[in-house]
C-alpha cells in the first residue's frame, strides 16, 4: 500500500468548515489513482489524523464520506480499520437507484433503458475493427462451451451470463459498459423485478438449445460486422427469453439498495 503523505512536510491544521471533504477528496482521488489499491488497509486513524493535520472528528467524518460512496468499509472493534475499495457498479447502481427512487421511477422504466442498451452494445461491438481478435473467438469459445454442458443446467446458465457481459464488453465503449453495468446491478438488486426459479428450475432442453442458436447468429452478427443485424439479433433473442421480464412488478418502484447487499441477490437465469 503506498504510504499517505509520505515524504510530505506536515501540513497546516485546516480550518475550514469542508475538512472532512477536502480529507475525503485527497483519500477518493488516491483511490482512483490506483494509489491505494482495493483491499488496501488504511493506517491507523491516529496516523491519519496526523498526516492530514486534522482533528479526528473531521477524519472519522471523510471516512463517513467514503464508506457512503463504497469507497471504504470501516471495521470497528480491536481489529478494525479502514478497507479499500475500488469503485464498483454496485456502488454506482446505489446512487443512480438513489436518483431514480427520489424521481419515482418505475421498474418498467429501467426494464426498458437495459432492453435497450444490450442491443446498441451488440451493434457497436460489430462496428469493431478488431472484433475478429478477441472477440468473436471468445464468444464462439463460449457457445462451445455451452453446446458441451447443454445438460448441465447450472453451467449452461453461467456460461450464457459470461456470453452476454462479453458482448457488453466488447462493445469497446467504456462509458457504454460502466452505463449498463449499473443498471444491470441495480436491476438485480430487486428481488422482484424478474420471475426468479428456484435452485433447481432452469431452462428447459429446448430453452437451451434456442438460446444457443441465438447466441451463435448473434455470434456471426457480429463477425459479419453487420451492425445492424446485431442489434436486430440482440433484440428479438431478449424479447424471446425474456430477461428483462417483469410480470406483475412493472408499477413497482425503484428502490436503492446497499452496495453490501446489492452484491449478494441472486441473478435471473433468463439473463441469457
Amino acid at each position: 500500500m503506498t504510504a499517505i503523505g509520505s515524504g510530505r512536510p506536515a501540513r497546516r491544521r485546516l480550518t475550514s468548515p469542508r475538512i472532512a471533504e477536502t480529507v475525503a477528496n485527497e483519500l477518493r482521488q488516491q483511490i482512483i489513482d490506483g494509489h491505494l489499491a482495493d483491499g488496501d488497509l488504511l493506517p491507523p486513524q491516529a496516523v491519519l489524523v496526523e498526516k492530514f493535520n486534522v482533528s479526528l472528528v473531521s477524519l472519522r467524518e471523510a471516512l463517513r464520506i467514503l464508506e457512503t460512496e463504497g469507497l471504504v468499509s470501516v471495521r470497528r472493534g480491536n481489529r478494525g480499520g479502514a478497507v479499500v475499495h475500488a469503485p464498483a457498479k454496485a456502488s454506482t447502481a446505489y446512487m443512480l437507484g438513489l436518483l431514480l427512487q427520489s424521481e419515482d421511477v418505475q421498474l418498467s422504466d429501467l426494464a426498458a433503458a437495459l432492453q435497450e442498451l444490450e442491443p446498441m452494445c451488440a451493434a457497436l461491438a460489430a462496428k469493431r475493427s478488431d472484433r475478429a481478435v478477441e472477440l468473436v473467438p471468445a464468444l464462439t469459445q463460449l457457445n462451445t462451451q455451452m453446446a458441451e454442458t447443454i445438460s448441465d443446467g447450472p453451467t449452461f446458465t453461467e456460461l450464457g451470463r459470461q456470453f452476454h457481459d462479453m458482448v457488453v464488453r466488447g462493445c469497446g465503449n467504456h462509458t457504454f459498459i460502466a452505463v449498463f453495468g449499473s443498471l444491470e446491478a441495480l436491476w438485480n438488486s430487486h428481488r422482484h423485478a424478474t420471475e426468479r426459479s428456484d435452485a433447481s428450475a432452469y431452462p428447459s432442453t429446448g430453452e437451451r438449445q434456442a438460446v444457443l442458436k441465438s447466441h451463435a447468429a448473434l455470434t456471426d452478427a457480429i463477425e459479419l460486422g453487420d451492425p445492424d443485424l446485431a442489434r436486430s439479433v440482440a433484440t428479438r433473442h431478449l424479447n424471446d427469453s425474456k430477461s428483462y421480464g417483469l410480470s406483475d412488478d412493472a408499477a413497482h418502484p425503484i428502490v436503492a439498495t446497499a452496495p453490501n447487499v446489492m452484491d449478494h441477490r441472486p441473478r435471473d437465469w433468463r439473463l441469457i
